[in-house]
């Protein structure tokens, strides 16, 4: 647990959000959230995938305005907010993707906007550049970059500190990390929470939005819980804990929603040995059988989802072995996966699952159309017959099969997407985040869709950060933390809170992975 730094003066507010509501298109992303962080406190903000962290910090950020609520800074408020404005109040950003330009050297990179000059002319200084960026970067952080290196010669962890160390140069007020560690491995994180408390010490407000509840739980003096679009709780460090925070985080009545079905295991169908992807993930072993759903999950980073790309040919393993039927693949791609019956309904389904500017009908056969051709002309009939027949059986809503795909709600376009490898008559099926960005009702529905591939023998395995969806629709569940299958739970003896805290790197969690 951390504790709070006498030299910090906490006598006030250094962020008061109060009540803000948000709304995008009438969809409700703030339903009268608030944050209130005391001055040179590090505060930790936590919430599931939609709950409405990023549009809080983004409001605060100035690059939204709330609809209703008041913003406070310094005890001041504003009614309105742009970046500049923020950025003259002190409060600066280190987010997940490195703002930097690739081509810039160290210096430049650190630098821009604030260039010093050669004495008398309009020429750049690069040497004083250069040396300043070295004397601040082992300051801070006790690292030497090469002075030639350019940015996009540098690491993830590397980019990030010549990032923090830009904003350390205007001597910030606040500072909020958004998911400072998704891409830093351990030693690189210690090094960060290490001047996350010396700036502390020195008074900095810090506001750190983090997945990993042990790193809450090691920084923090206080944490604001979202859910939904509201604040559900703020609490002290030294009162609360991981666990307790995660059951805040994902509060629900899982065995309304998802009504088990039962279905006889079949055979083996999908079997990984010891399967590793170089930096993505290592020894990753798991067997599928015909009728089981199999969940996965694990945070960015965690290298889940990259394994799920592995197994349709989108990535290459670098190691291991894969079975499917018994048989060992020697190489993956996309069109042998597909031969295979082996099916992805990815998570940008509006990007890679369908085609939007194409018909309901023609989406449903992209994949089989080998199956409606005739002497090289395609057979329209059975093509429609196909298509009606999968739009009848998976309820999809539409003005009929001639309907453009993108006229049609998000979750009916994902049962286009799935509709798509029924006709193609595959039997695995590796969904990601199958229901992202879907109203509840749909889901209900693509959940039931699942249980009946599973009953028609299909073997299914489920990537999913919604924690209740992933236990109310799996048999078993995976958890991968930093590239590892670090545990295996029985989805019905299981509970959100205790895989949540497993994928975010509990203390059981990290006894497994070092």
């Amino acid at each position: 647990m951390s504790a709070a730094s006498p030299a910090a003066d906490r006598s006030g507010d250094a962020i008061h959000l109060e009540r803000i509501v948000k709304r995008f298109d009438g969809a409700q992303a703030l339903s009268g959230a608030s944050l209130r962080v005391r001055r040179g406190t590090v505060h930790g903000l936590v919430g599931q995938n939609g709950a409405g962290k990023s549009t809080l910090i983004k409001l605060l950020a100035g690059l939204h305005q709330p609809d209703e609520g008041r913003i406070e800074i310094d005890g001041q408020t504003y009614d309105r907010l742009t970046p500049h404005r923020v950025e003259e109040l002190g409060i600066h950003f280190i987010h997940q993707d490195r703002l930097l330009v690739p081509t810039f050297t160290v210096g430049e990179a650190l630098f821009l906007g604030r260039e010093p000059r050669i004495a008398g002319t309009p020429f750049l200084d690069r040497r004083l550049m250069q040396r300043r960026a070295g004397e601040i970067l082992d300051d801070y952080f006790g690292v030497r970059l090469p002075n030639s290196a350019l940015i996009s010669e540098l690491s993830t962890a590397e980019k990030q500190i010549v990032q923090i160390t830009r904003a350390l140069l205007d001597q910030p007020k606040v500072l909020v990390f958004d998911e400072p560690t998704a891409a830093l491995v351990r030693r690189e994180a210690d090094i960060l929470f290490r001047l996350i408390r010396r700036l502390r010490a020195e008074g900095v407000t810090i506001i750190y939005i983090s997945h990993y509840l042990n790193e809450i739980e090691e920084l923090c003096d206080h944490v604001t819980v979202l859910r939904n679009g509201e604040d559900v709780a703020t609490l002290a460090l030294s009162e609360t804990s991981a666990t307790a925070i995660a059951r805040l985080m994902v509060a629900r009545d899982i065995a309304d929603m998802f009504p088990k079905r039962s279905v006889a295991l079949g055979k083996d169908i999908l079997t990984l040995d010891r399967l590793s992807a170089r930096g993505k993930y290592q020894d990753v072993s798991l067997t599928l059988r015909r009728g089981e759903v199999l969940g996965l999950t694990g945070l960015l980073g965690s290298g889940a989802k990259e394994l799920i790309r592995t197994l349709f040919g989108l990535e290459t393993a670098t190691s291991g072995q894969i079975e499917i039927d018994g048989k060992a693949v020697r190489s993956v791609n996309p069109a042998q996966s597909v031969d295979r019956h082996v099916a992805l309904v990815p998570e940008d389904r509006r990007g890679n699952g369908v085609a939007l500017d194409l018909s309901v009908s023609e989406n449903i056969t992209l994949s089989s159309l080998r199956r409606f051709t005739r002497l090289g002309f395609l057979d329209f009939g059975d093509e429609r017959r196909e298509a009606d027949e999968l739009i009848r059986r998976l309820e999809i809503k539409t003005a009929g099969r001639d309907a453009l795909v993108r006229t049609l709600s998000g979750g009916n376009q994902q049962k286009v997407a799935i509709a798509k490898w029924l006709s193609r008559h595959s039997e695995v099926y590796l969904l990601d985040e199958p229901t992202v960005g879907v109203d509840i009702g749909s889901k209900v529905e693509i959940y039931n869709l699942i249980g009946d591939l599973a009953a028609r023998g299909a073997g299914i395995i489920v990537l999913s950060s919604d924690l209740p969806e992933l236990i109310g629709i799996t048999d078993r569940i995976l958890v991968l933390f930093r590239g590892h299958v670090v545990r295996e739970f029985i989805s019905s003896e299981t509970s959100p809170d205790e895989v949540l805290a497993t994928s975010t790197g509990s203390s059981e969690t990290l006894r497994h992975v070092g």
